[in-house]
């Protein structure tokens, strides 16, 4: 019985393809913020909703949040 069990669970936890939930880096989330247009990124910040920070784009200043996804969206 108890091989059993250990059997499904491996097979459940190889079946779903997830992986430990893993932060970005500082660099990593400057790197995806500037690969999406932003430049002059400043204070970054963690919060309840994800990450946050200033950047520029189109000579425009603004505000971002970076969700757990890595997903980027701008507060203006």
């Amino acid at each position: 019985m108890l091989r059993q069990v250990l059997f499904s669970a491996t097979l459940l936890a190889a079946a779903s393809g997830l992986s430990p939930a893993r932060a970005l880096t500082q660099e990593e989330l400057v790197a995806r913020i500037q690969a999406a247009g932003y430049s002059q990124i400043s204070d970054i910040k963690s919060t309840a909703e994800g990450m946050t920070a200033k950047a520029v784009k189109d000579g425009k200043q603004v505000h971002l949040t970076i969700d757990s996804s890595g997903q980027i969206k701008q507060r203006d």
